[in-house]
């Protein structure tokens, strides 16, 4: 089985708001970076949809590091609760509902498929596949940022 390390980021302009993803899968000497956003989402929504793109991306199983910044993530994945909101079928103990069920079913699935251990790392704290994964995120949310127009001018103007 092959192994391999995956680092994931995702960004939000505003929360909700304009969002980003971005994840670096490293096998030996080779380097995969990927990156996406939309228009309106959350920051946890882009913090899945990075595990889940880059597990994705592997065409056969594997064994995968996945490192992230993600608290809400890591937690789900290592403390049992990602199994336990499946089994309850995605209702909390507080007869909630897990928010971002989509995204968790598809992450279950995945984890199905590959061997992963997860390692969380500090945000913004110098680790630079951390960085770069931050950077390729906020980079995707800032693709929506919308265009402000200049209030006072008016057709025909010049500079």
């Amino acid at each position: 089985m092959k192994k391999v390390e995956l680092y994931t980021d995702g960004a939000c302009r505003g929360n909700p708001g304009p969002g980003g993803w971005g994840c670096i899968l490293v096998w030996g000497k080779y380097r995969r970076e990927l990156s996406g956003g939309e228009a309106c989402t959350t920051n946890n929504r882009m913090e899945l949809t990075a595990a889940i793109e880059g597990l994705s991306a592997l065409k056969e199983p594997c064994e995968v590091t996945l490192t992230s910044d993600s608290k809400y993530l890591v937690d789900a994945a290592t403390l049992g609760w990602l199994d336990e909101w499946k089994k309850k079928n995605w209702r909390l103990k507080s007869h909630g509902t897990v928010k971002n069920p989509d995204l968790w079913e598809k992450l279950s699935e995945l984890l199905g498929v590959h061997r992963v251990s997860f390692v969380w790392v500090k945000g913004h704290d110098g680790h630079p596949e951390n960085e770069r994964c931050d950077f390729l995120a906020t980079s995707e949310a800032d693709k929506f940022k919308p265009v402000i127009e200049p209030e006072n001018e008016k057709e025909g103007d010049t500079v």
